[in-house]
């Protein structure tokens, strides 16, 4: 078994796939309209759905905006160096909502930015995992 996917639902797909893309270095991997369903799917990710997880964007027409509630989490991505990630994010629009620095109680080097829906993503330093 391997962890395939996360779905987010977006309010505006083309915002979103922007972010991804641009902002976080993404490739858009696939996009389908399904009109019977009145919804679009789009996935993102490093590298090809058959050897890596992805992140599925759901946009269900009409729905510009969801509650994101208490329930999730947040998106975690490995990066070489979390301080220089977090500059080049901010270079390219994105928001940075905890800088990059040690974890509290811990030694692993963590930052937090946010998507436009408020979705969180994690950024964790390569080499710094061990305490978390």
């Amino acid at each position: 078994m391997r962890v395939l996917h996360t779905m987010i639902r977006v309010g505006d797909l083309d915002r979103s796939i922007k972010f991804y893309t641009d902002v976080l270095g993404m490739k858009l991997l696939r996009r389908k309209d399904y009109p019977d369903g009145k919804f679009t799917l789009a996935f993102v990710g490093y590298g090809p759905e058959t050897e890596h997880a992805v992140v599925e964007l759901t946009y269900n027409w009409g729905t510009g905006k969801y509650d994101l509630g208490n329930g999730f989490g947040h998106i975690a991505l490995e990066v070489d160096d979390a301080y220089k990630a977090c500059a080049d994010i901010k270079t390219r629009g994105g928001k940075v909502t905890r800088e990059a620095g040690p974890m509290k109680h811990g030694s692993t080097v963590i930052a937090f930015v946010e998507d436009p829906d408020g979705y969180k993503i994690e950024l964790i330093q390569r080499g710094t995992q061990g305490a978390k």
